[in-house]
């Protein structure tokens, strides 16, 4: 009998690691954006919202950051992957999230 190890099968999607993380205690801080995926809402308002995930990187510390912020949501899409890493600081502009 095969062991599983020898079929070499890999994971196809993106793992992220760390504790989720709430948007209130990453507003204004330095973060480090590692990595991004984007899906369909699991609680959507209205059709088409989409769940944007965020690996995040903070003193060190890897964190995960879920949101619905349609600003995020274009924003990350405009940043060529070969550009990830990245720093920047998430700061509320009334109702809307965006980077800075």
């Amino acid at each position: 009998m095969k062991d599983f190890k020898e079929f070499n099968i890999k994971p196809n999607a993106t793992r992220f690691v760390g504790d989720k993380i709430k948007m209130s205690r990453v507003l204004n801080k330095k973060v480090t954006v590692q990595d991004f995926k984007i899906e369909p809402s699991k609680y959507p308002k209205k059709e088409g919202d989409k769940c944007l995930t965020i690996q995040i990187e903070i003193n060190g510390e890897k964190h995960i950051l879920f949101t619905s912020s349609s600003v995020l949501t274009d924003q990350i899409q405009q940043v060529n992957k070969n550009d990830f890493p990245f720093s920047s600081v998430i700061v509320q502009e009334g109702e809307s999230f965006e980077f800075r």
